[in-house]
């Protein structure tokens, strides 16, 4: 990722990732295990329960270093990443344009100029609260910004867009400054990939594939890899909610599972039924396209049933979820990359490693991995 000249002399003092409340201390492990392989130094500050993360740096570095060394796409626990600038502790409630304001004009270079800015806040309960003050108070920050020309005229339809400033409140009397690069964030605000219930799905489950579907994979690899000819297997399918998503791309599906599937999806003649356990089932029609996986299960063991549907051929694509422990999330999911990666590498297989906590999961991480076969 290139850094424009309006941004490769911006000083950066830390890096802001969001995340669902309740994995801080995940996201802080991660955080500083990455940074620390990049040579990026610093410490991460948690606050339990406030859905955000800040590293902040031993000293000030550029973005163009940091950009380079920080992909938002090795991060499983971040919705979000952000590079910041400054920090606002205390701004006057009466006025806090003025104070946002001098420190852009004492930091922002006169080539800066951001094609669209957000004013964010966490996804907790009190976020929720203070996301309505947001709504309000970013109307006035981008006629600010537009005015000292910091950000462009006209209006795009997209609100994350090209560089991006990032105001992030914490709460009403503090804020973080910072700014979000294309190819290297979440294209959504707040880092939330916000998707509409279709009413003709059987659980609400679905959401979870489209999303990771959408994250991972591009249009165009969608075209070429969920194409209307493309087998898939679905173990733990009932009532199929991961099923209705390959359907409704008209692909051929073995439902997997001792559950009752739903009517109306065995009614569109894409979908066989195997009453089965999915630790044993085989596919049953020759190597399929794809395998996807929901069940509730320990982590290492869907892992290890992953890694041998792969190395044995069985399929050549994989999405799945890995239901993570109360404790040690972070170590149960680097467990299970492991096991995967070093199978998949002894066997020859080329592969890419994909893995997020969506924002439609609750305590999984989902794992997208193509392969070269």
């Amino acid at each position: 990722m290139t850094v424009s000249d309006s941004t490769n002399t911006l000083p950066i003092k830390g890096l802001l990732c969001y995340c669902r409340s309740g994995y801080e201390q995940n996201l802080a492990q991660e955080l500083e295990q990455v940074c620390a392989q990049s040579d990026v130094f610093g410490y991460a500050k948690v606050i339990p329960q406030s859905g955000y993360v800040y590293f902040s740096l031993f000293a000030p570095a550029s973005l163009s270093q940091l950009n380079t060394k920080i992909q938002f796409a090795q991060l499983m626990f971040a919705r979000q990443l952000v590079w910041v600038f400054d920090y606002i502790q205390v701004l006057d409630r009466n006025d806090r344009l003025v104070q946002i304001q001098a420190v852009c004009a004492d930091l922002l270079s006169d080539e800066f100029l951001a094609k669209t800015a957000v004013v964010e806040s966490a996804d907790t309960e009190e976020g929720k609260e203070l996301a309505k003050f947001c709504r309000k108070f970013s109307v006035p920050l981008r006629q600010m910004l537009r005015q000292h020309d910091w950000l462009y005229r006209s209006k795009s339809k997209q609100p994350i867009a090209g560089m991006t400033l990032h105001a992030f409140f914490e709460h009403g009397s503090a804020v973080y400054l910072g700014v979000s690069l294309p190819g290297n964030r979440s294209i959504h605000e707040n880092g939330i990939f916000r998707l509409k219930f279709p009413q003709d799905a059987p659980s609400r489950s679905t959401l979870k594939l489209e999303e990771a579907i959408n994250t991972f994979l591009t249009t165009q690899q969608q075209e070429v890899l969920l194409h209307a000819d493309a087998a898939a297997v679905d173990l733990g399918a009932c009532p199929g909610g991961w099923t209705y998503q390959l359907v409704q791309r008209k692909m051929q599906v073995e439902a997997v599972d001792n559950g009752a599937m739903d009517e109306a999806l065995m009614a569109t003649g894409l979908v066989t039924y195997a009453a089965a356990d999915g630790f044993k089932y085989q596919p049953q029609y020759g190597k399929v396209d794809w395998l996807v996986c929901d069940m509730i299960e320990q982590p290492n063991r869907v892992a290890d049933l992953m890694a041998q549907w792969l190395v044995d051929g069985w399929a050549k694509n994989a999405i799945f979820n890995l239901k993570l422990p109360m404790k040690q999330r972070f170590t149960a999911m680097q467990n299970a990359q492991d096991e995967i990666e070093t199978r998949l590498k002894q066997a020859g297989i080329k592969f890419s490693w994909q893995a997020k906590h969506l924002y439609h999961n609750r305590d999984e991480v989902t794992v997208c991995i193509v392969t070269e076969q």
